[in-house]
């Protein structure tokens, strides 16, 4: 491809994060419309809820317009670990089958992904040193540290012959991050001065205004409130935090207490970060059984579990039926984290659960125990003094946040911001981006093991099913085409008073039918409204009705 080609075009195109916080996908191509080269940055998930999606645990962007283009597909770079940016990964690779690139951290953290999608025989995730650079067709690209809420944050810079765009991830400047180095400002402003035509930017934090506050602050606070309580502790957060991990961990220890890590995601964050040169100097750990022996002043459990899920280990500890941790009347949990919007209800039951047993529940909105790994006001506008982008595309954000994000970048005499959604086709260009095209976008569904597309319906028809249950109609026809006996009525969720009028309608609506008049089409039509309206009229309710023609 000749670079200087004039009908070539730098795009952006979004196919998740941008109108959402989480599901991070997204694609910039380079070259002529028809002969586009591609590449990807980050590609993650939702997790689903109850109240949305029951059912669905995992959902991921619909890229089938990327897997169509697959073989201009150079690579996926990735720019961290969070799940928001790496979890659709074993699921999406096998559609582009392209190589990928991560720092080392992050890259340890694939490995284990791509083992349990039984891919790690089929890619190998190539491994990029910190501040380290690589070349994919038109795009140079150039890691540049930052701080967030996890080890090896990356913003990228990305060059091409047509400018450059600094695509940040998710980040916030933390003076004293605690793990990794302090976010480098004369590297941002170096690309400023070399000159940037976009920075694609995190929204999060867009209406919160000041600064998302230090680790190192988190640490002072923590020490101390633990030092002031009696019985045994169990501190919740975010597994991947492992500064914050780090943090309790020695705050435990300065106060005497010894830690036990308890879930899944702790064992497997710390496992990777101390394999990949992290906690050198964490503080000895003992396992369940052990903290189960130890006077209650002298345990602190590291737990998973601070959103609510179901299945972490806080919600069985609260439920009674963890097999090693029991907690009660003086004892406490720290939930050193914050709620993620949509949350609320799984964590406020939790709440209740660990109080009813007893023990007291201590959160942000008590004590100062977190801080945020996203930029408030104060830190997007120091970025954007230092970047001097001629555009800005705000993105991890829902609208509302890109909207505030577009409007503090006006502020700051950023020359065009633009609010764009998935599936829109940015072009960037100095002063004139635009949107020049939208191809197909959406949700994917990992419903059980199966991948289905949001479209179809199965989440609205199960919360159909939760609100009003279910009725199933079979009505039986002889081979003259009448009705052969009273129809048969399976009901299911449905108060037992609505039972009698449900098959009273039945019985009633199919006496009435005359198959010289009416199809067996238009018999099952009128049972299925016969009886919804029956148990409307009833209930107030209309359940979901299937009813089936049976010939005997």
């Amino acid at each position: 491809m000749n670079a200087r080609r004039s009908d070539n075009a730098l795009v952006l195109l979004p196919l998740g994060g941008a109108g959402e916080i989480g599901m991070n996908f997204n694609a910039y191509g380079f070259g002529p419309a028809h002969e586009r080269k591609w590449i990807v940055v980050d590609c993650g998930v939702l997790f689903g809820r109850e109240t949305d999606t029951p059912g669905v645990d995992i959902i991921m962007p619909d890229i089938r317009f990327l897997e169509e283009e697959a073989e201009n597909v150079l690579g996926i770079v990735l720019t961290h670990a969070h799940e928001d940016h790496i979890g659709a990964i074993g699921y999406l690779w096998p559609k582009l089958r392209c190589p990928m690139y991560a720092t080392p951290f992050t890259a340890r953290l694939m490995e284990d992904k791509l083992y349990e999608a039984g891919l790690s025989d089929r890619v190998r995730v190539k491994k990029v040193p910190l501040g380290g650079k690589l070349e994919l067709g038109p795009f140079a690209i150039e890691f540049v540290s930052i701080t967030h809420s996890i080890p090896e944050p990356n913003a990228l810079a990305i060059r091409t012959p047509l400018g450059t765009v600094v695509h940040t991830g998710d980040w916030k400047l933390d003076p004293d991050p605690l793990i990794g180095e302090a976010t480098d400002g004369e590297a941002y402003r170096a690309l400023g001065d070399e000159g940037v035509l976009a920075m694609v930017c995190d929204s999060t934090n867009a209406l919160v205004e000041g600064h998302s506050g230090s680790e190192a602050d988190v640490k002072t606070a923590l020490t101390e409130l633990i030092g002031t309580l009696k019985g045994r502790v169990a501190v919740t957060g975010f597994a991947s935090n492992v500064a914050r991990l780090d943090t309790i961990a020695k705050a435990a220890k300065a106060n005497g207490r010894q830690v036990a890590l308890v879930g899944r995601s702790m064992h497997r964050l710390v496992g990777a970060a101390r394999d990949t040169g992290y906690l050198t100097d964490f503080p000895k750990l003992i396992d369940e059984a052990e903290a189960a022996d130890l006077p209650p002043r002298k345990v602190l459990y590291l737990c998973t579990g601070s959103q609510g899920e179901p299945r972490a280990a806080l919600a069985r500890i609260a439920s009674g039926n963890h097999p090693s941790v029991k907690l009660g009347p003086g004892d406490h949990v720290i939930f050193s984290s914050r709620i993620i919007p949509g949350n609320d209800i799984a964590i406020h039951a939790l709440h209740n659960r660990l109080s009813a047993a007893g023990v007291e529940v201590l959160t942000v909105e008590d004590h100062f125990v977190h801080v945020s790994g996203h930029p408030a006001r104060e830190e997007l506008s120091e970025m954007y003094r230092w970047v001097r982008p001629q555009v800005a595309v705000p993105v991890h954000g829902e609208l509302r946040h890109m909207a505030e994000h577009a409007r503090l970048a006006r502020s700051l005499q950023v020359p065009q911001a633009v609010v764009i959604e998935n599936g829109q086709m940015l072009q960037l260009a100095p002063g004139r981006a635009q949107v020049i095209d939208e191809v197909p976008s959406g949700r994917v569904h990992m419903d059980g093991r199966v991948m289905v597309e949001e479209g179809l319906g199965l989440a609205r028809s199960r919360r159909a099913l939760a609100f009003a249950g279910f009725i199933a109609v079979t009505v039986a026809l002889d081979q003259k085409g009448k009705v052969a006996s009273d129809p048969v009525c399976f009901i299911e969720g449905i108060p037992e008073p609505v039972h009698e009028a449900i098959e009273r309608a039945a019985s009633e609506t199919a006496r009435r039918y005359n198959p010289r008049r009416a199809d067996e089409g238009e018999l099952a039509e009128q049972v299925r409204r016969a009886v919804r309206r029956a148990a409307n009229d009833v209930w107030g309710k209309k359940p979901v009705t299937r009813v089936k023609i049976a010939w005997v």
